[in-house]
């Protein structure tokens, strides 16, 4: 098996949040020598002038970026109106981060049921989220919160204009539902 392929995959699963050398050796089962042999010749094709993406060491962890030399073609596709149109999952994206602020991409996810990694990076790109620190949680994941080209987009002063989500009303519908249905099925057993 290509360790090289392995890592390749591997850094794409992780996305922005990166992995360490560390947890490389400890996923592929290799020493330190190894992985950084792999991650050198893997870097080394990434270098090549016809690659767009190449490996970054940031913080302390690993990552796939895109080359700075292309920079200007990334910033037409975010610019672009005919890309500036938000889709569901964007807004629900949005949403989440707005009411939840600052929040990680994990608690992101666990909300929606799907990974939100490519959104959240679209969503940095069009410059609507952007990242406000690191949670205190294990791992030490990016926090994320909106931006003030965010409340542009929507028209709102600052975040307090959001609307207020009533939760109350929809627990008490579903209160009512659930005491109807057990109400109908003891009736069905003193039948």
């Amino acid at each position: 098996m290509d360790l090289k392929g392995v890592i390749e995959g591997i850094l794409f699963v992780v996305g922005d949040e990166g992995i360490t050398l560390d947890k490389i050796c400890e996923i592929l089962a290799i020493t330190m020598e190894d992985a950084k042999k792999l991650l050198k010749e893997l870097k080394t094709n990434y270098e090549k002038e016809d690659r767009g993406i190449r490996i970054s060491y940031l913080g302390d962890s690993f990552k796939l970026t895109t080359k700075q030399e292309h920079k200007e073609y990334y910033e037409r596709l975010v610019e672009n109106p005919d890309n500036n149109l938000l889709s569901p999952s964007a807004l629900e994206v949005l949403a989440i981060v707005a009411y939840n602020q600052p929040i990680t991409r994990i608690e992101i996810d666990e909300m929606r049921g799907v990974s939100s990694t490519h959104m959240i990076r679209r969503l940095v790109a069009k410059g609507l989220l952007k990242e406000a620190g690191k949670s205190t949680m294990p791992g030490r994941p990016n926090l994320y919160k909106t931006t003030s080209d965010f409340l542009d987009y929507f028209g709102l002063a600052t975040i307090n204009d959001l609307p207020a989500i009533d939760m109350t009303e929809k627990e008490s519908e579903e209160e009512s539902d659930l005491f109807t249905s057990i109400y109908k099925e003891e009736e069905k057993i003193n039948e």
